[in-house]
């Protein structure tokens, strides 16, 4: 699969940041050091794959497709042919944009559901068996299709931390940083969540890799407008020198062998 195009990446910028005409102090911080966030590229792959034939799973949906891209949300849902939304937790009622909707896992779905497209956003990290995960979604996806697979990295900072920390302390550090909801703080495991990892699994579930990113993640201070330029600034020189931003989410697409 081709690599993101700038084009394609602002077009998705336009749309998320510009919908009233202005555009806010983060994402034009944001746009003078020409940083995309990990959501930007996630997104930009959906739309590009989403079209009026989709048949569409997205898996641990919750209550939003995309949590800070409503109007993407509402195109692809209007889009697409069908939109199943599966999640066990109970805010999958509050979704507005899927079609149907599914409190339970993705194990509940009839036996008979196919799809040509998959989404895990931001679920891979809570996944407990990975291999039975996997082997489900390989019954359901057709050949050809598609499983894109958006996660964290797990040798990344924030995620080390996160494996050394007590749980009850991740939402108060994600409320301070994130201002993130307790429900929607959830335990991770970390077992899908290198490249390697992902590699072998879907491998072992039908999929061949069709195109893989290490997205560079300078959100973890994006509250803060000094310390976030301070992390855009590093990024930029790392990148003059080479190398790879430390903080990086994981995206994957994977197409079901024939």
């Amino acid at each position: 699969m081709q690599d993101f195009s700038r084009e394609e990446l602002v077009a998705l910028f336009d749309l998320k940041y510009r919908g009233d005409g202005t555009l806010g102090s983060d994402p034009a911080r944001r746009l003078r050091f020409d940083y995309f966030n990990p959501d930007d590229h996630y997104e930009a792959l959906v739309r590009r794959v989403v079209t009026s034939d989709s048949r569409w799973l997205d898996v641990g949906c919750g209550r939003d497709l995309f949590p800070s891209n409503r109007a993407l949300a509402k195109e692809l849902s209007q889009r697409c042919a069908l939109l199943v939304g599966v999640d066990p937790d109970v805010t999958i009622e509050e979704n507005p944009f899927v079609h149907q909707r599914v409190r339970g896992m993705v194990q509940d779905l009839p036996e008979d559901s196919r799809f040509d497209l998959v989404t895990l956003r931001m679920v891979a990290e809570h996944v407990t068996d990975p291999g039975a995960l996997l082997a489900t979604l390989s019954r359901m996806v057709v050949p050809g299709g598609l499983l894109v697979i958006y996660t964290i990295n797990r040798w990344s900072p924030v995620p080390l931390v996160t494996a050394l920390t007590p749980f009850s302390w991740h939402q108060p550090i994600k409320r301070v940083l994130w201002r993130t909801e307790e429900k929607d703080t959830f335990p991770t495991s970390y077992k899908m969540n290198t490249r390697h990892e992902l590699l072998q699994l879907c491998a072992a579930a039908g999929f061949n890799e069709d195109g893989f990113w290490h997205l560079d993640d300078c959100r973890s201070l994006q509250r803060f407008r000094l310390l976030n330029i301070m992390e855009l600034g590093l990024r930029k020189i790392l990148h003059g020198l080479g190398s790879r931003y430390p903080e990086n989410c994981l995206l994957g697409v994977y197409r079901r062998r024939a």
